[in-house]
C-alpha cells in the first residue's frame, strides 16, 4: 500500500546553534493536491508621474525613446524601445495598452489627472468630485480572505491636496486614503502582528482602541449640529477616517487568533533614503510589497513612485539617480534638443525599479506557484506627454493563473474609456463589478 507523504509544515525552521531561520515555500509543504479554486487572486497598482517621453510617431532619430512600442501588434511582434528594454524578461508576460483615457479628464492639465488614475472621477469644476478608486472596489471583495483589505504606499505618504495627491486610492465617497511611506513603519505596523505583547494584552489595546473611536463617533453628533457647510466636510472627512480605523480594529480582532506566520527580515531594507538612493527607496518598498503577498497580509496595493508636478522626493530622482541636471517635473516640459533622451532615460530608469520588483514576484512562490502568475501588475501614468491627459501609458504584468492572455500592444481610439481596462483587471481577479470610472465595457484580458 502506497503512503502519501505527509506535507511538511509551513512554518518549519532551520535551527542552528542560538539561531532560527524561516524558510521560503517549499513544494514539500504542499498537500497531495491544492485546489485551484481556491489560489490567491492578488492586484497592484503602481503609478509613475508626469507621463512618459513620446516623439512623434515621424522622429525617427528619437523612436527608440519613445515609451510605446512603434507599432501595435501580438506576439513577436511586439518590439520593446529603449524605455521599456527592462520588462523583456517578463514580455510574453505583459501587454501595453494606448490610446485611453477617463473622459472626465481629457481636458485636464496632464498633472491634475493624477487624482483620477484609479477614479476616473470629475475634477474640472470647483468641487472634488471624485470616486472610489478600483483598489478599493477589488478590496471589498479580496480583503475578506486577508488580514488587511488594502495597502496604500507611495513615496511621500499622506494624501496631499488636489492636484498633487500623494495617494491613488479614495474610499467609496471619494475620499482620499492616506498612503503610508516610511519602511520602517510599515514593517513594523503589519508584520509584527502581536506589537510584542501576549494576546491578551493585544486584545485590552485594541478593545481600548474601539471605545475611543466609538465615543467620537458618538461626540460628533452632538457637534455637527453647530458646524457650517465647511466644516461639516472637514468633520465628515475625519470621521470617514476614524471609520476607516474602526473597521481594521475589528478585523484586528478577528485575526488576532490567527499568526501571521514567520516573517523573515532578512535583506529588506527598513531606512533607505529617498534622497540619496532613489533606487533603493523604491525597491525597499517593493520589497514589503513581496513580502506582503507572500504572508497574504493582502490582495491589494497601490504605489505611487512619485507626486505631479515637481512635488515631494521624487522630483529630484533624475538628478540623484543619473545625474541630470534638471527635475522630473521640468525635463517633462523641457523643449531644448536633446531632451527626449533625458526623458526616456529616466523613464527606463522608472521600469528599471518595476523590472525589479516583477522579479522578485517571479522568485517567490507559495503553495499555488508563482507570486507573479497570481498577481496582475497594472504600470503606467495619467498623463501621455506634457500636460496631456489623454493616452494614457500602460502595461499589464503577470496573472497567468487568473486567466491573463499577454503579448499584444493594443492601440486603441482617443475615445476608449481607459476605466474599460480598470474593469478587465477586477473581474480577472475575480471581483464581478458592473462598472468602475466610466467603463463602457468589460475589457478581456
Amino acid at each position: 500500500m502506497h503512503l502519501a507523504r505527509r506535507p511538511l509544515p509551513r512554518r518549519t525552521l532551520l535551527k542552528g546553534t542560538g539561531v532560527a531561520a524561516a524558510l521560503p515555500w517549499l513544494e514539500a509543504m504542499a498537500g497531495p493536491r491544492v485546489a485551484r479554486a481556491d489560489a490567491p487572486r492578488r492586484l497592484v497598482y503602481v503609478y509613475f508621474p508626469n507621463g512618459c517621453s513620446l516623439p512623434g510617431r515621424g522622429d525617427e532619430d528619437n523612436a527608440h525613446w519613445r515609451w510605446f512600442p512603434k507599432t501595435p501588434g501580438a506576439g513577436e511582434a511586439i518590439e520593446f524601445t529603449d524605455v521599456l528594454a527592462p520588462l523583456e524578461p517578463f514580455k510574453g508576460e505583459t501587454s501595453l495598452y494606448g490610446g485611453r483615457s477617463h473622459p472626465k479628464s481629457r481636458a485636464l492639465l496632464g498633472h491634475l489627472a493624477g487624482d483620477t488614475w484609479l477614479t476616473g472621477g470629475d475634477l474640472r469644476g470647483a468641487r472634488y468630485d471624485n470616486r472610489v478608486s478600483v483598489d478599493q472596489v477589488a478590496a471589498r471583495t479580496l480583503g475578506a480572505h486577508t488580514r488587511v483589505p488594502s495597502l496604500t504606499l507611495s513615496t511621500d505618504g499622506g494624501v496631499g491636496y488636489k492636484s498633487r495627491v500623494s495617494t491613488l486610492s479614495f474610499d467609496g465617497l471619494g475620499r482620499p486614503i492616506p498612503s503610508e511611506h516610511r519602511q520602517r513603519a510599515i514593517f513594523e505596523r503589519y508584520f509584527a502582528p502581536s506589537g510584542g505583547t501576549t494576546t491578551d494584552e493585544r486584545r485590552s489595546a485594541l478593545a481600548r482602541g474601539k471605545r475611543v473611536v466609538d465615543l467620537v463617533l458618538e461626540d460628533s453628533k452632538r457637534l455637527r449640529a453647530r458646524l457650517g457647510a465647511a466644516d461639516t466636510d472637514k468633520l465628515d472627512e475625519y470621521l470617514a477616517a476614524l471609520a476607516r480605523l474602526e473597521n481594521q480594529i475589528e478585523r484586528n480582532e478577528a485575526w488576532l487568533e490567527k499568526p501571521l506566520g514567520p516573517v523573515d527580515a532578512a535583506g529588506l531594507q527598513l531606512d533607505p533614503n529617498p534622497r540619496t538612493g532613489p533606487a533603493e527607496h523604491l525597491r525597499a518598498t517593493f520589497d514589503l510589497i513581496v513580502l506582503a503577498l507572500r504572508t497574504d497580509l493582502t490582495r491589494v496595493v497601490t504605489y505611487m513612485m512619485g507626486r505631479e508636478d515637481g512635488m515631494g522626493f521624487a522630483d529630484a530622482f533624475p538628478k540623484i539617480a543619473l545625474g541630470m541636471k534638471k527635475g522630473h517635473h521640468t525635463i517633462s516640459h523641457d523643449t531644448v534638443e536633446g531632451h527626449w533622451a533625458e526623458w526616456g532615460a529616466f523613464d527606463r530608469w522608472f521600469a528599471e525599479q518595476f523590472a525589479y520588483f516583477l522579479g522578485r514576484l517571479a522568485e517567490e512562490r507559495d503553495a499555488h506557484g508563482r507570486l507573479l502568475d497570481s498577481t496582475l501588475c497594472v504600470y503606467g501614468s495619467a498623463c501621455s506627454t506634457t500636460h496631456n491627459a489623454r493616452n494614457y501609458p500602460t502595461a499589464l504584468v503577470g496573472g497567468r493563473s487568473l486567466g491573463v492572455r499577454h503579448g499584444a500592444y493594443r492601440e486603441s481610439s482617443s475615445e476608449a474609456p481607459f476605466g474599460d481596462v480598470l474593469l478587465g483587471t477586477l473581474w480577472a481577479a475575480g471581483v464581478r463589478a458592473d462598472a468602475v470610472a466610466d467603463s463602457a465595457e468589460v475589457l478581456e484580458l
